[in-house]
């Protein structure tokens, strides 16, 4: 005589699932063991290398932030020549060799900026863009003064257009920079320059109105009329 199958409870039937699941892991386990433990251990040294990578970094960035600061005050006090080279017989480098041994970390990308600046101040303008050119911080205000000295550089040469879109694109680069109404003061007169009055004008009207109590608004008037009278 058949008697009537047992009716599983919801706790028996959890169970019961949870141990296939185990059996099908321990299966899988066992078919590709090799490869878990291959893999595994790749996992582990790719993370060790990248623990150690940030933490030389790190180590780096911090280390080329200190000789920044030791180099800026030469900086400050207008001694460009000094600035690069260092000071001889103390622990301050100069900004070329910070660039050098530190470049990859961001104080060393700064570094490029003031060093930059240095060779433009000495009036070796081609170094000068040359770091501008190289800066890849992710420092806005920084991005917008490498823009801005490469701009500088092509408007010394009379590539008008080229300067204006650079100071344009400076002008841009960080939301909250005094000089953004000075770039677009520069980025409209070279515009004007390059013969492109509509833009030149489009920028100072966005001065006179973005940027009221600035310095640059003083001189928009004037270049204002020049525009109309070139239209």
């Amino acid at each position: 005589m058949l008697t009537k199958k047992k009716k599983l409870s919801k706790k028996e039937i959890k169970e019961d699932k949870l141990v296939s699941l185990m059996v099908k892991v321990e299966n899988f386990y066992e078919d590709y063991k090799s490869k878990i433990v291959l893999y595994g251990g790749i996992l582990i040294v790719a993370a060790f290398a990248a623990y150690f990578y940030v933490n030389q970094q790190k180590a780096a960035n911090d280390e080329a932030g200190l000789h920044l600061s030791r180099v800026m005050q030469i900086f400050d006090s207008g001694s460009y020549l000094e600035a690069i080279e260092g000071r001889q017989g103390t622990n301050i480098i100069g900004l070329k060799r910070v660039v050098e041994e530190f470049g990859s970390t961001e104080n060393g990308e700064t570094a490029k900026i003031y060093l930059a600046g240095a060779y433009s101040y000495l009036g070796n303008y081609e170094e000068a863009f040359k770091y501008y050119e190289d800066y890849s911080g992710s420092i806005d205000i920084y991005k917008a003064s490498a823009l801005a000295g490469m701009a500088g550089y092509y408007a010394a040469k009379r590539d008008y257009q080229r300067a204006a879109d650079l100071y344009n694109e400076a002008a841009g680069a960080a939301e909250i920079n005094a000089q953004n109404p000075d770039y677009l003061l520069d980025a409209a007169v070279n515009y004007y320059n390059a013969g492109d009055t509509e833009e030149a004008k489009i920028l100072l009207e966005k001065i006179k109105e973005d940027y009221a109590t600035s310095e640059a608004r003083k001189q928009v008037d004037k270049y204002l009329a020049l525009v109309e009278l070139n239209k």
